[in-house]
């Protein structure tokens, strides 16, 4: 299975660039950049053969079987309609798209054109969360009442740039904070947020674009949702609390790429701790989507996720931004 990837992006040498390689006979042909020095550094220092700076070129290329798309999020959708098009395999990063209706597109064109379309959500791929989700599941704390994330981090120098100043270009906490947790929720409950009010606003580093916020969300169940993303908190950690009629779960430091963290479990015998495997996220995420292409199995996070996710971050933005409640809008899925 041969890549290319979209974007010469941190997250892609970081991360997925060696979770492509650690699934057994995949590897990357190319590198799409708008900058061809860059693209041509990027290349040459993660071992790819090939940068480019024309997408059609890219695509053209009988021998790519997928994409990873990691660009700025406005550039999504048109990358992604080409690659669809063109027969490829899509892994795209989270948000989809800048609108709903762009990523709906997304999926029903990759479901017409019968590919593989994947939305790369890695905290579900953790063995933290996955211990959770199975701690719930099996009725361990009951019939789940209430949960709260808080995912304030202070974002580091060198991820700021668009996403503290750039709105054209999806910047703000919401598009890339709030959407992790929406997905962490709905991987957790198996159910997905009704509506939601929300408060947000600039509290040290954002420039034209929110740099914290709250929100609190209705669930079908009846249980309610609590939030906190922020862009300026150096010390606050990060975690997430369940809540339910037979005991509570809280997990601390598990909001994030690497496979770290704690899990407590509270219940009428007390407070005992919570083991879970501590496994790379993102090869857990590209095993599954090359099983997926192979046919076996579904994406971790599929096209339908990326919508859900992006709906309720969404929701919460205009919530923050009208002062009123906000039914999501999932776009007919």
């Amino acid at each position: 299975m041969r890549w290319a990837l979209i974007g010469a992006s941190r997250i892609a040498s970081g991360y997925v660039i060696d979770a492509i390689r650690a699934q057994e006979g995949a590897d990357i042909q190319s590198v799409l950049s708008t900058d061809l020095g860059r693209g041509t550094s990027f290349a040459k220092n993660n071992g790819i053969p090939e940068a480019l700076t024309d997408l059609d070129m890219l695509l053209a290329d009988d021998t790519v079987d997928a994409v990873y798309i990691s660009t700025t999020n406005e550039k999504h959708h048109p990358q992604a309609m080409a690659a669809i098009a063109a027969g490829k395999h899509v892994l795209c990063e989270k948000p989809l798209a800048m609108t709903l209706e762009d990523a709906v597109e997304m999926v029903r064109a990759a479901r017409e054109k019968g590919v593989v379309f994947a939305t790369n959500h890695h905290l579900r791929n953790a063995g933290s969360h996955l211990a959770i989700r199975e701690l719930i599941a099996s009725g361990r704390i009951g019939k789940v009442l209430s949960a709260r994330v808080f995912h304030a981090v202070n974002l580091p120098e060198h991820l700021r740039g668009w996403r503290i100043n750039d709105a054209a270009a999806g910047g703000g906490v919401i598009p890339d904070i709030v959407v992790h947790d929406a997905d962490s929720i709905r991987f957790h409950l198996s159910e997905d947020p009704v509506d939601v009010v929300a408060k947000a606003g600039t509290s040290g580093m954002g420039e034209g674009v929110e740099d914290s916020v709250m929100s609190v969300w209705s669930m079908p169940s009846g249980a309610m949702v609590q939030t906190h993303e922020s862009f300026t908190h150096g010390f606050a950690g990060t975690g997430i609390e369940f809540h339910g009629t037979e005991g509570s779960i809280f997990a601390r430091n598990v909001m994030t790429q690497e496979p770290v963290g704690e899990i407590r479990l509270v219940d009428q015998s007390g407070e005992s701790p919570v083991t879970f495997q501590a496994h790379n996220l993102y090869h857990r995420a590209l095993g599954l989507f090359t099983n997926a292409v192979r046919g076996n199995g579904s994406p971790s996070a599929d096209g339908v996720d990326g919508i859900k996710s992006l709906a309720v971050a969404h929701a919460v933005r205009q919530a923050a931004q009208s002062g009123s409640a906000v039914r999501v809008d999932y776009g007919g899925f």
